[in-house]
């Protein structure tokens, strides 16, 4: 496993195995151009050639499904294009090959081993069951997690998800960090390049879906951690109107923020999305540090003419969407309250554990490794982060009550950061839209990288994407209980996004979440074996009530 930078937060993971991208090229297949036939009405099975509307594209079989990837949706944002919004690519005559994946943003090693520099990458995967359907298929746009600063759509294998759901799964690379959410003044769009390109996706959803069977009218928006944040804030954004119809967000919240300390030490408190005006100064900075000076534009096009190499080593400290902007003209979570945002049903949810994968390498052991926290450092953040309210804390937290100093910490940053915004997200949106709340327990998940000794990782943050997707073209190894959980989740997750309820084909009932008559709204917990689908109070487990009274003004 490649150990994530330690200095930013929100870190998806770094996968163990994932593969590299590679860039799709063009060939000339005139025959196969002239037996393509779409009449953009999913009446037929799909072909291995499908004309979109920039140019034909081929894809291949594989096993039930068909796969399409690298697919361009926007041109390569370079030279004089790094940090303008998305434009269009450039249109292709000859069947281009779509059978291996696109470049990976750029980005330093870590989900993608050797890291990546090309900025030719705005790029979208389109992975389709095979057989006719009956009518046009429900739609799934994947926005992959990340920290706003890693990932790649094509490391998200959808065949199960979309042969078991009979859906269209589409994955989308965005631009991240320096190169998706820089900021400058004179600079337009500064902040959202990175929200722009997942528009300008969607839009090419709405425009090119229907030649894969995919229904333009029955889209949902799906992400997790910072593809779940940008899927709430695309409900706030005036831009995104019409792009999709549903939302599914795992493990990420408009209001989502941080505590001091909670994922490293000395970690500022700060939240995930940012008013542009903070984004644009820390813009001044950088460009200083990296020797760009003068007015506003001659920054600006220094700045362009530098390599990728240069702009790598800050790539992390540009994770944070900016509002106040035409894509955001609204701190987002301000937005929901006022129900100024597009009402559509919404699935929502955490793991139980998110925090312990941060917390397993709080403490610096040395020579480069990691290690979970310690009693003393423990202490140290207990009294530093929590300041007069400690003791209120740690009577809520009975260090007794946990094996470990790094498990007590866990759950403080898990309920704090993670359970305690979702839950005000979904509280927030249920007063006006249908809100399916979930909890993903599986005590056990597959191992997202090795965990330390007498470190239980639990259901950390990430975990439930083995049970929706092969990670880095690797199935999951399953047994026969989360095998079954894998195959229930995938039929609520296409189940929501065909009707807007999660137990459309069966199994066990999932009601909606509300507050409505005062009562306990309903989260159900995801686990395997008999009764791991079950209610479960959330904010009872996750001392949510605790938060709420902890919260700071002006804090989510």
């Amino acid at each position: 496993m490649k150990v994530r930078n330690r200095r930013l937060p929100l870190a998806l993971l770094a996968l163990t195995g994932m593969v590299g991208a590679v860039t799709s090229c063009a060939d000339d297949e005139p025959a196969a151009l002239r037996a393509v036939e779409q009449t953009g009405v999913a009446d037929k099975a799909p072909n291995d050639v499908v004309r979109t509307e920039y140019g034909p594209v081929r894809g291949k079989a594989d096993g039930n499904v068909r796969v399409f990837q690298g697919i361009p949706y926007a041109a390569p944002p370079v030279g004089g294009l790094r940090w303008t919004p998305p434009r269009p690519p450039s249109p292709w005559q000859t069947v281009r090959d779509a059978t291996k994946p696109g470049p990976a943003c750029p980005q330093n090693p870590g989900e993608i081993p050797s890291g990546s520099k090309n900025e030719d990458c705005l790029n979208l995967n389109v992975t389709v069951p095979a057989g006719a359907p009956s009518k046009p298929r429900p739609v799934v746009v994947w926005v992959p997690g990340g920290g706003y600063y890693m990932g790649a759509g094509s490391n998200y294998g959808a065949q199960r998800m979309a042969a078991k759901g009979d859906v269209v799964v589409v994955s989308v690379n965005y631009r991240l960090g320096v190169f998706g959410f820089f900021g400058h003044p004179g600079l337009e769009g500064s902040g959202t390049y990175g929200l722009k390109d997942q528009q300008a996706a969607l839009s090419w959803v709405q425009r090119n879906i229907a030649g894969f069977g995919g229904d333009p009218r029955n889209v949902t928006f799906a992400g997790q951690s910072a593809g779940a944040i940008s899927g709430c804030a695309h409900l706030t954004s005036p831009s995104a109107k019409g792009l999709f119809g549903k939302a599914v967000l795992e493990s990420g919240a408009c209001s989502h923020g941080w505590l001091e300390n909670f994922d490293y030490r000395k970690q500022p408190a700060g939240d995930i999305l940012q008013p542009l005006a903070a984004v644009q100064a820390h813009g001044r900075e950088t460009a200083a540090g990296l020797g760009c000076t003068g007015d506003d534009q001659a920054v600006i096009a220094c700045l362009r003419g530098l390599p990728v190499d240069k702009l790598l080593p800050v790539l992390g400290k540009y994770i944070y969407p900016a509002y106040g902007t035409d894509v955001l003209p609204q701190r987002p979570s301000d937005a929901l309250r006022a129900g100024r945002y597009h009402h559509m049903p919404v699935l929502s949810g955490n793991t139980r554990d998110e925090a312990t994968q941060s917390t397993a390498i709080y403490d610096d052991a040395g020579g480069g490794q990691r290690k979970p926290m310690t009693e003393q450092t423990f202490n140290a953040v207990m009294a530093e982060t929590f300041g007069k309210d400690e003791a209120a804390v740690r009577a809520e937290y009975p260090r007794s009550s946990y094996d470990s100093a790094a498990l007590a910490w866990s759950a403080i940053a898990t309920d704090r950061k993670w359970a305690y915004t979702q839950y005000a997200m979904s509280r927030t949106l249920s007063r006006q839209v249908p809100v399916y709340q979930f909890e993903f327990a599986d005590p056990n998940p597959p191992a997202l990288s090795p965990a330390p000794p007498k470190m239980p990782m639990g259901a950390q943050h990430a975990s439930e994407l083995w049970y929706l997707f092969d990670l880095g073209g690797m199935p999951p190894k399953l047994d026969a209980e989360q095998q079954r959980l894998a195959d229930q989740m995938i039929g609520y997750w296409t189940g929501f996004a065909a009707s807007g309820d999660p137990a459309r084909d069966g199994g066990p009932a999932w009601p909606r979440f509300t507050t409505a008559g005062g009562r306990t709204p309903h989260v159900q917990s995801l686990a395997p074996g008999d009764g791991g689908i079950r209610p479960v109070d959330l904010a009872a487990e996750h001392h949510l009530a605790f938060w709420a009274k902890m919260a700071k003004p002006g804090r989510p």
